[in-house]
């Protein structure tokens, strides 16, 4: 029982992980990846598609992303969702491929991706501590139930809260790692 709750809260907090990896993966910054955009949906032929089901997307130098339709007729699909993202972005349609050139963020853009970064870094904390607050509580209804000893329930909560310190520090290393990565100009 203990270990199934240990468990469970860890592939929630990995989940949670996850989830900020991908969040983190889309802020740009100075530099071209794939990540940018290979989420972005598109409408093609009524559904909302991802970019990366829909083109290969390369980085041909350091500023500039290059999308080229599986499919020339999606062409336009995918321009019009570029437009309309949030990515700020205005892309170059040659009428084969998009080419998509990322500017020099300014030092005031950045400040504002940080504090973006920085919301979704706690979006993350509360989520973590909201698995271990579940944790905790099913330990204590198993406890109340007479299921396990109120020593196995200590031992268990700091295991719980170990676990919630390790996935923190990930959260604070992640974030440190991406805001320097937007930092950098």
């Amino acid at each position: 029982m203990i270990d199934d709750v240990l468990s469970e809260s860890k592939q929630k907090m990995q989940a949670c992980i996850n989830a900020l990896k991908d969040d983190l993966a889309v802020i740009r910054t100075g530099r071209a990846t794939p990540a940018l955009v290979e989420k972005l949906h598109v409408e093609y032929y009524g559904q909302p598609t991802q970019l990366m089901q829909l083109a290969s997307i390369s980085v041909p130098e350091p500023r500039q992303l290059l999308i080229r339709p599986f499919d020339p007729a999606s062409l336009k699909d995918i321009e019009k969702a570029i437009q309309t993202s949030d990515l700020g972005l205005t892309p170059g349609n040659d009428g084969k491929a998009i080419r998509l050139t990322l500017p020099q963020p300014t030092e005031e853009r950045r400040k504002e991706l940080v504090k973006t970064v920085h919301a979704r870094m706690e979006e993350a904390r509360v989520t973590i501590r909201a698995v271990r607050r579940d944790g905790n509580k099913d330990l204590r209804d198993f406890e109340e139930e007479k299921l396990i000893s109120k020593d196995d329930l200590e031992r268990a909560e700091n295991d719980v809260q170990k676990l919630h310190d390790e996935f923190i520090d990930e959260i604070n290393s992640i974030g440190e790692r991406k805001e320097q990565e937007v930092m950098e100009i």
